[in-house]
């Protein structure tokens, strides 16, 4: 079994697809915490209208 990474641990082969592609994880993250947000206000019967998406990069 391997430990978890600690936090001041460096993973090249991530930094670099994370150059050449973007960093997935993030972006990922931002469009869940927005969709669970959106979900949350439609549930409440507010904020009817969507929120504009930010540029690609």
């Amino acid at each position: 079994m391997t430990s978890p990474l600690s936090s001041d641990e460096h993973l090249p082969v991530y930094d670099s697809l994370v150059r050449e592609r973007g960093d997935v994880v993030a972006e990922a993250r931002e469009v869940s915490e927005r969709t669970l947000d959106e979900a949350r206000q439609a549930l409440a019967g507010t904020g009817t209208r969507p929120r504009p998406r930010p540029a690609p990069r």
